[in-house]
């Protein structure tokens, strides 16, 4: 007796991003090709029986929408659309997740679409990741929710949750290797040229910079001047001095007004300044370690994989592919 195909269900929202629905949906099209047989049946899902418009402009056709009830569904993914962090909540939307997802084996998000999944309850007291720009939004709106920003992807329990748009692909290919095993799996991330299992985290794609200066006025100069001279000596001895203040009067102040302690604030300008010297690819990591005040290589090196995930070395080369 033939077994049915798995049912992949892919709430796509208005102003989906694109690539959360068709680069999953590839994965598991791949994975019957792999197999010789339809193992997945991925179904796209809609507010309305309208068409959607993709954040790109792009118009598609839902399988169906939350008027229909699918059959048999085992996998519930909610996709993620940049308008999601400002989008009123559609509580019919909400209503058909949860009576999908407690009929599912698993079910979660793909990018932002946990800003939207989390509304149903159903995350409560789980890990998740989500987008690493809207991590901290998420985290705020649901306080029992573990979130881990920089993971590419989370599994706890029945939830299964991805970080940015790509990542959907990284969370397909890791449910393709629980149902296929790993052979399946890597052979679907090779003929699609993506990672079987993308090295560090997704904290080294983030873009968000230096934030703007907080506190009292002379702190933010401090912190202006710790910004534009990344490498000077910028212990906490020599910085309250700077500001006339007693070593642990100073550190008390920057960590009440500014959130975090001098040494993480020196230690996130110099990350992002290393990170812009190893993009560019004129200096080694050596090089970028003495130029921005740390006394070996050591030093940026255990900096930069905490912060980022991956090596100095490893980030550089990456970019040179890029370069190149």
């Amino acid at each position: 007796m033939r077994t049915p195909p798995l049912t992949i269900a892919i709430l796509a929202p208005p102003g989906v991003q694109m690539l959360d629905v068709s680069g999953p949906a590839d994965v598991f099209a791949e994975a019957n090709r792999q197999t010789g047989r339809e193992v997945y049946r991925v179904v796209t899902v809609g507010a309305a029986p309208l068409a959607v418009t993709a954040s790109s402009g792009m118009r598609f056709l839902p399988d169906a929408s939350i008027h229909d009830e699918p059959d048999r569904l085992d996998t519930l993914l909610v996709a993620g659309s940049p308008d999601l962090a400002n989008a009123a909540v559609d509580l019919s939307v909400v209503a058909w997740l949860q009576r999908q997802a407690s009929r599912a084996r698993r079910y979660g998000s793909i990018c932002s679409g946990a800003l939207l999944f989390a509304r149903t309850g159903l995350l409560d007291g789980r890990r998740v990741t989500t987008h690493w720009k809207v991590a901290q939004l998420l985290a705020g709106r649901h306080p029992s929710l573990t979130v881990e920003a920089d993971a590419f992807v989370v599994r706890d329990g029945p939830v299964c949750t991805a970080a940015g748009v790509t990542a959907g692909m990284d969370l397909a290919i890791a449910l393709v290797e629980e149902d296929l095993g790993r052979d399946v799996a890597m052979a679907v991330a090779a003929e699609l040229v993506v990672f079987y299992r993308r090295p560090g985290g997704q904290m080294q794609f983030s873009r968000r910079g230096a934030a703007a200066p907080a506190g009292r006025g002379a702190l933010q100069e401090l912190q202006r001047y710790v910004a534009a001279h990344p490498g000077d000596d910028h212990s906490v001895a020599s910085m309250a001095a700077r500001m006339g203040m007693s070593a642990r009067h100073f550190a008390r102040i920057f960590r009440h007004d500014v959130g975090m302690t001098p040494g993480d604030f020196v230690e996130a300008m110099r990350i992002e300044a290393a990170r812009r010297l190893l993009e560019d690819g004129q200096e080694s990591p050596k090089r970028v370690a003495a130029r921005l005040g740390y006394a070996d290589t050591n030093g940026l090196r255990r900096a930069f994989v905490r912060r980022l995930g991956v090596t100095p070395a490893d980030y550089r080369k990456r970019h040179a592919h890029a370069r190149a």
